[in-house]
């Protein structure tokens, strides 16, 4: 009996999928470059390049390349068999990516046939489908929070309402004057009450809320920008050559970490004695105040990201959305932003201070006493409603640490900021304004902030 050849028919099936797969691949990666082009991700140049990396390997079903030691060598450079627990570079920027990719999805148009994201705990980025192609698209992992869930499939119309009944005919006009006054003045008496209310409630407004009020003009989270400076910790050697002489010390990380390498000042380390700790580095006094700020803003119903670095905050994303920018001297972002105001902070050789570029020419300093310890310092807090970036954009910044801490618990402070405002000139709401704080330490913690200079523009 002869073999029944193979039909037409499983030839041109193969051939349809082949073709679809192929446009699935190209709406990918059309979906990956109007990412990639867009100014939520146009200036982060390691972003960008860990999503390529990992939207292309995954299209090319090579997981094996999505591991995070291989991507951190492929992608960033790092020596094969780097120690991932003392690099994490690769898990940051996943991070970094994720929160990039919420960002835009929130605010993208809608005519994208899917969306990509990359789940929490991989480097596998996943693609929804928003259109009924989903169930032959390649698969998926579930909806998780965070992202757009699909366009919603075979939706019904709704039914048409029924036509209103018509009143019967009113006996006498006079029967009608009296039904319509009746009526009428009920819900003119609700209308005069409700606008009443609509006033006092006006009035009302706390001064936090009217200070805060001009972020809710765009729809875009506010970032929190936070300054990252460099810094070097000893590497594991180190601590095995101090060990020989120090039998049982420095043994576990938590030690490491929390205590210093009491080394003797006249032992000479070479530069390969240390290494820099990309995870680490944040000031205390930022990220107290970084702190503060992201609970006020979540209490007055504002969605925040924190942002970390310099590598993490580029001059797109404060063009594209309202931002808090947390420290001075250590931050580039608000010594540029604050530059040429009414109060700014001038660094001259070593002197660090607050100064007015007009009028009395008046300076501020941190202060200490005999043993070096600081008793008093100063901040800064502007608020612009449209800075250089054109953004609703709000400075706090002290010249030390303890300032930008003192800073952060007064802007979150509606008693504070009650008093600080209550003889501000009228019509402060629409205006740009600077205060100076000055706050009293004692054991290295900021006491509570009192302005002592304010200007309004």
């Amino acid at each position: 009996m002869k073999a029944v050849a193979d039909s037409p028919r499983s030839g041109d099936a193969q051939s349809m999928e082949e073709q679809q797969d192929s446009e699935k691949r190209e709406a990918i990666l059309a979906e990956l470059q109007a990412v990639l082009d867009s100014p939520i991700f146009r200036s982060a140049s390691r972003c960008r390049q860990f999503l390529q990396y990992v939207v292309q390997h995954q299209l090319d079903g090579h997981p094996e390349q999505l591991k995070e030691r291989t991507i951190g060598t492929e992608v960033f450079q790092r020596p094969p068999g780097y120690a991932t627990g003392d690099d994490p570079v690769v898990r940051v920027q996943a991070g970094e990516v994720r929160r990039r990719l919420e960002t835009y999805y929130q605010t993208a148009p809608t005519d994208s046939p899917l969306w990509i994201e990359l789940p929490r705990g991989s480097y596998a980025p996943t693609f929804h489908w928003r259109s009924s192609s989903a169930a032959s698209a390649p698969a998926v992992q579930p909806h998780s929070p965070g992202t757009h869930p699909p366009a919603l499939q075979g939706a019904q119309p709704a039914a048409p309402l029924p036509d209103p009944p018509v009143a019967a005919p009113a006996k006498s006009s006079k029967l009608g004057r009296w039904l319509v006054l009746a009526i009428a003045l009920p819900l003119l008496l609700a209308a005069g009450i409700i606008g009443v209310r609509f006033d006092r409630n006006k009035q009302q407004k706390s001064a936090m809320d009217q200070f805060w009020e001009p972020m809710f003009n765009t729809r875009q989270p506010i970032l929190i920008c936070l300054a990252k400076p460099v810094v070097y910790r000893p590497t594991q050697d180190l601590y095995h050559r101090y060990q020989i002489s120090h039998p049982g010390t420095f043994s576990t990380e938590a030690d490491r970490t929390s205590q210093p390498l009491p080394l003797d000042s006249n032992e000479k380390i070479s530069w390969n004695d240390l290494y820099q700790a990309s995870d680490y580095g944040v000031a205390l006094g930022d990220a107290y105040a970084a702190i503060n700020l992201s609970m006020l803003l979540g209490q007055l119903g504002k969605p925040s990201q924190v942002r970390i670095g310099n590598s993490y905050i580029s001059y797109e994303d404060l063009r594209s959305s309202p931002s808090v920018v947390v420290g001075a001297f250590d931050n580039k972002w608000t010594l540029q932003l604050t530059s040429n105001l009414h109060f700014s902070f001038v660094e001259d050789a070593d002197d660090f201070s607050i100064r007015e570029l007009a009028a009395s020419h008046r300076v501020w300093r941190t202060q200490y006493n005999a043993q070096g310890q600081p008793v008093e310092d100063y901040a800064l807090i502007a608020r612009l409603l449209n800075s250089t970036t054109g953004q609703f954009t709000v400075a706090v910044a002290g010249v030390s640490g303890a300032g930008t801490e003192a800073a952060g618990e007064f802007l979150s402070d509606p008693q504070l900021m009650g008093e600080a405002l209550r003889t501000a000139p009228p019509g402060w709401q629409h205006k740009n304004l600077e205060f100076v704080l000055e706050t009293s330490i004692t054991d290295s913690v900021p006491g509570p902030a009192h302005v002592i200079a304010s200007y309004f523009w």
